[in-house]
């Protein structure tokens, strides 16, 4: 595994505990030996990540829309900066040749973010690890509307096996290196009769 897209947040407001997640993630991915593909931000998680990767002497590279970089939100120095037409193009650049993806906490960017990937693996349309990283408990809630879905026949059983859940940063990597093989057969039990 040697690419790893992270899904996270721009805001700088959020709690410090956040903060040494997203600097401990960089730690642990750069030692990992990973290169890191994000969302280009030079604020919050995002620049936490970015930052700290870079002073580890780690790659990262950054995918922002062309709109986000002409209000000067990206981070400068990365490794590499990819600028995307539209969101939609930016998700699918982070995900394309990656080994795969860790959504640490955020809002609705990177929630949406997370659950287009999921629904593109139930369908075999990505068949890399989902890691989500809880810090604080934060991803809880989504955790139980994920074994909602399965308890009430939206989703198959099957399907608890497309993402993992980690409550520390130090937990990643073996969590990457674990994940149950998924391929593009999983079309064959997305709908569920």
């Amino acid at each position: 595994m040697k690419r790893i897209a992270v899904y996270c947040a721009s805001s700088s407001k959020i709690d410090k505990r956040y903060f040494r997640d997203a600097e401990e993630l960089a730690v642990q991915l750069v030692e990992f030996g990973a290169e890191i593909v994000y969302g280009g931000g030079a604020v919050g998680l995002m620049g936490k990540l970015a930052d700290t990767v870079l002073e580890r002497g780690g790659r990262i590279t950054g995918v922002i829309p062309r709109f986000m970089k002409e209000r000067e939100w990206a981070r400068s120095g990365l490794t590499d900066l990819i600028v995307a037409g539209t969101m939609h193009e930016r998700k699918q650049i982070m995900l394309e040749n990656t080994d795969g993806l860790i959504a640490m906490p955020g809002g609705t960017g990177t929630l949406e973010e997370l659950l287009e990937a999921i629904t593109l693996k139930r369908l075999g349309l990505y068949t890399k690890p989902v890691i989500i990283l809880n810090t604080n408990n934060f991803y809880n809630p989504l955790k139980e509307m994920l074994d909602k879905c399965i308890e009430e026949n939206f989703m198959n059983n099957k399907h608890r096996d497309m993402w993992r859940f980690v409550n520390t940063p130090m937990e990643i990597v073996d969590a990457l290196r674990e994940m149950p093989m998924w391929d593009q057969n999983a079309i064959d039990f997305a709908v569920v009769n």
